[in-house]
């Protein structure tokens, strides 16, 4: 068993009772998790777009669009071909060629199959990439472009992050602001 002596001896001097200490830490509520924003910022993503900095950045997340929607992403201008990378290890969850809306697309998984990432407006896919590979944070995956709707004469990526529901294996979910993450 412990020795409890220095404990109460503590307790006394800051006049507490001296099963105080031990009462309160028993009962003290655990942190609160950290939203979806700060444990992606921890995990320092990689910028998916080479040469791009951070500076050149505007938040459109809220921007309107048509029919009543909102972006619920974030543009990045970039000269068309330029490369695009994997912001962290994962999995390519669906490669698509949307005739409208995203035009060529990535969606890639996580580690922990809880958030998706999704690249869209892009020129083409990196060689060989295929449905279900691995792939490592940086690792090309495609390149800027204007596919899709996107205006002929301003190529971006067009970046979104979802978080998924537990136990979703899909690649939709609920729409976290990239700028927020990123900066």
């Amino acid at each position: 068993m412990p020795d409890l002596r220095g404990l109460a001896v503590a307790c006394a001097l800051l006049g507490a009772p001296a099963g105080a200490h031990a009462q309160a830490t028993a009962h003290a509520a655990p942190p609160p998790a950290p939203s979806p924003i700060d444990e992606l910022r921890a995990r320092g993503l990689e910028f998916p777009v080479e040469g791009v900095s951070t500076t050149d950045l505007r938040d459109n997340f809220s921007a309107a669009r048509g029919r009543g929607r909102k972006h619920q992403a974030l543009d990045i201008l970039a000269p068309r071909g330029t490369p695009v990378v994997a912001v962290e290890d994962g999995t390519i969850r669906r490669l698509s060629l949307a005739n409208g809306g995203g035009g060529v697309v990535v969606y890639q998984a996580d580690p922990d199959d809880r958030y998706v990432y999704y690249y869209a407006h892009l020129e083409r896919w990196a060689e060989g990439l295929a449905e279900g590979d691995a792939v490592t944070r940086g690792q090309v995956i495609g390149y800027v472009g204007t596919s899709g709707n996107a205006p002929p004469d301003t190529p971006h990526l067009h970046f979104a992050i979802y978080r998924l529901e537990p136990g979703s294996r899909g690649w939709h979910g609920s729409p976290l602001n990239p700028y927020e993450v990123l900066l």
